[in-house]
C-alpha cells in the first residue's frame, strides 16, 4: 500500500488547530531533523507545529548517531519543531508526548499491544514478544536553562517488508508485519499529530499516561552511558521527568536522565 503524502493530500485533511498547518513535503532526503534545522539556520520564521516530512531517508540516525534506513514509501519519517520556552528539565516531556501519542495512534489503527522501552522506543507485541517500530530522536536548544526550540524526529515503520527491516539493537519489526495486512499511512498520521497536539496543548507532564506503558520497569537492565561505568540493576520506576529509577544489587538507588537500554535475563 501506497498512500499519498504530499501537501494536497495532507492540508484538506488537517484535524489539529495548528500542528503540521505547515508542511514540508520532500520525495527523498538526507535527514528530516537535519533539513529542519537547516531551515531555521538559514533565518525561515518557522513555528510551532511545523512538520517536514520525506518519503525516503538517506541518512535517518535514532539515539547515538544509529542508522536508520527503510525502502521509500513505506513508512511514516518525519520532524516537529517545538518552541515550549520550558525549564531544561522538562525536556524530556517532549519524547514522552511524542511517545504516548504515537503508541495511542498505532493501537487506535492496528489494534496491537504497544509499550515504550526507555527512553524513546516504541514497541509492538509480536508473537509474544516486544518489537521495535518506532524511534524517537529529541534535539534541543537550551538557553539559560530554558528549553527555547527543539525539533523532535519520529520514524514508524508501517509497511516495511520483513526483508528489509532497519538493522537495531533491539529487534526491529512493522505494522505490517506485525498486523499481517498494510496500513494505510495518512489516517494514522493524522491520528498521531491530533494526539500529540492536544497532549502538548496541557503543557504539563504525561508522566502516568508514559509510565503505564513502560515494559523497562519492573526488568533487570544494563544502562549504557557515554564516558561513565554501565548501571546494572532493577528498573523500578520512571519518575515525573522521565528519568529513569534503577536500584543496583547494593541497593543504591540510580537517577538516569539518559542513556541506552539492554534487558537483562535473570541468574
Amino acid at each position: 500500500m501506497v498512500d499519498e503524502l504530499m501537501e494536497t493530500a495532507i492540508l484538506p485533511a488537517l484535524t489539529t488547530k495548528w500542528l503540521g498547518h505547515v508542511y514540508l513535503y520532500y520525495l527523498t532526503l538526507g535527514s528530516t531533523n537535519d533539513e529542519l534545522k537547516r531551515l531555521l539556520a538559514e533565518g525561515n520564521e518557522l513555528p510551532t507545529g511545523t512538520v517536514v516530512l520525506t518519503d525516503f531517508q538517506s541518512q535517518g540516525r535514532g539515539r547515538l548517531n544509529r542508522g536508520w534506513f527503510v525502502p521509500p514509501q513505506s513508512s511514516l519519517l518525519h520532524s516537529i519543531l517545538f518552541r515550549p520556552d520550558w525549564s531544561a528539565i522538562q525536556a524530556n516531556w517532549l519524547t514522552m508526548m511524542v511517545s504516548v501519542a504515537a503508541a495511542e495512534a498505532i493501537e487506535a489503527a492496528t489494534g496491537l499491544t504497544v509499550g515504550l522501552k526507555w527512553p524513546n522506543d516504541v514497541m509492538v507485541q509480536q508473537s509474544d514478544e516486544w518489537h521495535k517500530v518506532s524511534g524517537i530522536l529529541l534535539e534541543g536548544q537550551v538557553t539559560n536553562g530554558r528549553l527555547q526550540q527543539a525539533i523532535v524526529g519520529i520514524g514508524i515503520n508501517v509497511n516495511v517488508p520483513a526483508g528489509e527491516l532497519p538493522a537495531t539493537v533491539t529487534p526491529a519489526t512493522s505494522l505490517l508485519i506485525a498486523t499481517g495486512r498494510p496500513v494505510a499511512r495518512l489516517p494514522l498520521l493524522l491520528d498521531f499529530w491530533q494526539r500529540l497536539e492536544r497532549y502538548y496543548e496541557v503543557a504539563q507532564s504525561p508522566h502516568k499516561a508514559w509510565q503505564q506503558r513502560l515494559i523497562t520497569l519492573g526488568q533487570q537492565v544494563q544502562i549504557s552511558q557515554i564516558g561513565q561505568p554501565p548501571v546494572i540493576g532493577r528498573a523500578e520506576t520512571a519518575d515525573i521527568w522521565g528519568q529513569l529509577l534503577v536500584r543496583d544489587e547494593t541497593g543504591n538507588i540510580h537517577t538516569i536522565a539518559a542513556g541506552d537500554v539492554t534487558l537483562r535475563r535473570e541468574a
